[in-house]
């Protein structure tokens, strides 16, 4: 590698070591860069704003608050609810709510913290009530969480589509399937570990008045999903446009149907929203000076050709690919990983004949495992901050969910038909 390529990464991987925030490492290692390089750090201004100057990033700040203004409209609690009522009988009734919630709710927010943090305030000390132990309730909730980043609208689509220049639409319908097998494979676990705790049923199976009564009372929160992704894929709006719905349609609910907003409140949820988006397009914005000045000194290139040299086997490669995924998940931001990797990525993906499609579930579906992979997940601190467990006892809980996980990654790695099937219909 150059001298340049060599003080961007030695720079990154310092200032990362020192605890300095992820924006503020992307930054600081592309200024290093562009002096060694000798380029003029006007360049570094240039590409922080050309970084932003994309319409479909749009999308981000209105499904965040879209989802803050969900969550504190009382949907959450309504989704909740219709868990309890379809699956609560069950043995594992209890963290199979935890579960569908979860898969609901993430097809409202498209974003894991929030997912974890909404469901998790709500289910954790109830299933800790019926009989289940806290760290497994607080590991189901953590692991639960990023399949927010799976189910549509995701957030981490949308910035992938925007790395890629892929359909961000297709892209959201290829991450349906592997978050529906993982939310079905969690509810299997619950029925396991539910039997091995010997936890009793949590309730009796509701009777029709009570399950029609849950689907009426959640009528407006099962509706959100619906809205939102039905006018995507029938034409109506794009992804962009559709945020902007989900921000009308959580006020309107919050506002005027179930009347746990008021006009006092808007403040600080916009500002949550606002204090959200600005990290995110911080990060956004320095990476693509990083990504930039990585392209330029051909380091995906060296990369890519170095990833290639271990083996000749597709599997072999695709095994090491995911391998080294999760392990970014786990110690970096996602959003900063994406644009950092897209052109590593993406050659990689060209070289070994991946659909591009299938190639962004896979990246997206590691960095949404990551989250919840100790030590560094950041849906762990979610998790921990809203039980008061310790990150280590956490861990030691959430093994089991990882693995069901990692069964499902392989399983879309080398099925693309699970991830391919639904895009190819709307293709």
């Amino acid at each position: 590698m150059s001298a340049t390529a060599i003080a961007l990464v030695a720079a990154f991987g310092g200032l990362l070591l020192f605890g300095v925030p992820i924006a503020f490492c992307l930054g600081l290692a592309a200024a290093i860069g562009l002096w060694v390089a000798d380029v003029p750090q006007v360049v570094l201004a240039q590409r922080v704003i050309s970084g932003t100057q994309i319409f479909t990033l749009l999308a981000i700040p209105g499904f965040v608050l879209t989802g803050d203004l969900m969550m504190r409209g009382g949907l959450s609690r309504r989704l909740i609810r219709v868990g309890q009522a379809l699956v609560g009988h069950i043995t594992g009734g209890l963290g199979m709510v935890t579960v569908v919630s979860a898969t609901f709710f993430a097809a409202i927010s498209g974003s894991a913290p929030a997912t974890t943090a909404a469901v998790g305030q709500i289910m954790i000390p109830e299933m800790e009530r019926h009989g289940y132990g806290r760290g497994f309730a607080t590991a189901l909730a953590t692991a639960s969480g990023p399949i927010g980043q799976m189910i549509p609208p995701s957030i981490p689509m949308v910035i992938w589509g925007v790395v890629s220049e892929q359909s961000i639409s297709e892209l959201f319908l290829a991450g349906v399937v592997p978050g529906l097998l993982i939310a079905a494979a969690f509810m299997v676990a619950c029925a396991v570990a539910a039997r091995r705790m010997d936890v009793p049923r949590a309730s009796a199976r509701a009777t029709r008045r009570e399950l029609g009564a849950a689907l009426w009372d959640g009528k407006w929160a099962l509706a959100a999903p619906v809205l939102i992704l039905g006018g995507i894929y029938g034409g109506v709006f794009t992804p962009t446009e559709a945020a902007a719905v989900g921000v009308f349609y959580g006020l309107a609910v919050g506002l005027l149907v179930h009347r746990e907003i008021g006009v006092a409140d808007l403040y600080g949820i916009v500002l949550g929203a606002m204090r959200t988006t600005a990290i995110i397009c911080l990060i956004i914005a320095t990476a693509a000076a990083f990504g930039w000045l990585v392209a330029s000194e051909r380091v995906p290139a060296a990369l890519a050709a170095a990833v290639l040299s271990v083996s000749d086997s597709p599997v072999v490669i695709l095994l090491l690919l995911n391998v080294t995924l999760l392990f970014i998940g786990a110690i970096m931001d996602n959003i900063a990983a994406m644009i950092i990797l897209g052109s590593v990525l993406t050659g990689l993906g060209a070289q070994l004949g991946l659909d591009p499609i299938h190639l962004g579930a896979i990246v997206v579906i590691n960095f949404a495992i990551g989250m919840a992979t100790p030590p560094f997940g950041y849906s762990l601190f979610v998790g921990s901050a809203i039980s008061g467990l310790s990150i280590e006892r956490i861990s030691l809980s959430i093994w089991p969910l990882l693995l069901v996980q990692l069964a499902v990654l392989i399983a879309i790695t080398f099925v693309p038909a699970l991830t391919l099937a639904l895009p190819s219909l709307l293709r």
